[in-house]
């Protein structure tokens, strides 16, 4: 973490813990629940699906090497 970000954290800290507006505290309380959700519940069915089958085939054994891979999603990596 760099010295800006602790820097801004820090500063959070102070501000949140000199805070007496409830309505803010609330709505603070209500962004961390939404931010913190779990990933699984905001993708699509076929990302569920293809992730789903990737796991399953790892676990038969049926993994391709990385050399394929990388020949398919070269230009992503």
């Amino acid at each position: 973490m760099n010295t800006q970000t602790l820097s801004e954290k820090l500063e959070l800290i102070q501000w949140l813990s000199t805070l007496e507006d409830t309505s803010i505290i609330k709505k603070l309380i209500q962004f961390r629940k939404e931010e913190t959700k779990d990933w699984w519940d905001s993708i699509s069915e076929e990302e569920k699906m293809s992730i789903e089958k990737g796991i399953s085939e790892a676990d038969n054994d049926q993994l391709k090497p990385q050399s394929e891979a990388r020949k398919l999603y070269g230009k992503w990596l």
